[in-house]
């Protein structure tokens, strides 16, 4: 079951912005993930020319990440994109498919960042508050910060930085393959997203749970 509504949602930018600030002093940087036996992946495509975000989430058996069930979920677009408000266009869309699952996930590992991001509030952390549940960002690419070079090898990593404030990890998953950025969203440490995300790897770059909501919300098979 879902939880009551976080907040009703902006219709513009200054609006969001106001929430985002607001909303990133409640996100918690501690390992407080409880007893987890069920993980998912969360992602969104877009679909009808754009008008409509299409989620899925698939969760998976933790630890053996053997697939349990995948749901899809869509609503419409009513917020431009701009990055960094990212949330407000796709969590729509994320919240129908959660209300979908037979049972909410305990852990949360989210194509997008978590406080790697300007105001400290990436969608990881947006649907981490909302859902009152552990999450985790994965990005492909860097929203802010910056880093020191990373080493070629699986595992190696540096910390992204923004100024003296360590808001990620930017992580080498597999040997000569570009790195990710792994951000605490929420009820999750530094090290302890580092620790989820090796965990979740296949031989691909992306976490399992996450590949799989990809290739659903992408329609990619």
């Amino acid at each position: 079951m879902v939880t009551a509504a976080l907040h009703e949602w902006p219709g513009d930018v200054r609006s969001a912005r106001g929430l985002q600030q607001a909303l990133a002093g409640r996100v918690r940087l501690d390992d407080a993930t409880g007893r987890v036996t069920t993980v998912a992946g969360v992602d969104t495509g877009f679909e009808a020319g754009g008008h409509t975000a299409r989620a899925c989430v698939a969760r998976f058996r933790w630890p053996d990440l053997t697939p349990l069930e995948t749901v899809i979920g869509r609503a419409p677009v009513t917020f431009p994109y701009i990055p960094g408000y990212l949330s407000f266009r796709e969590m729509p869309a994320i919240l129908d498919a959660m209300v979908r699952l037979e049972q909410l996930p305990d852990l949360l590992l989210c194509d997008g960042q978590g406080i790697a991001h300007p105001r400290r509030l990436g969608i990881a952390s947006h649907l981490g508050l909302w859902l009152d549940r552990p999450a985790i960002g994965v990005g492909k690419s860097r929203l802010c910060g910056s880093h020191e070079e990373v080493g070629e090898q699986r595992g190696d990593q540096q910390p992204l930085m923004d100024g003296d404030t360590r808001i990620g990890t930017v992580l080498r998953k597999r040997s000569r393959v570009k790195p990710v950025f792994v951000s605490p969203g929420h009820r999750v440490s530094h090290d302890g997203a580092v620790a989820w995300v090796m965990a979740t790897l296949s031989r691909y770059r992306l976490p399992e749970p996450i590949r799989a909501a990809d290739r659903e919300a992408s329609r990619r098979r």
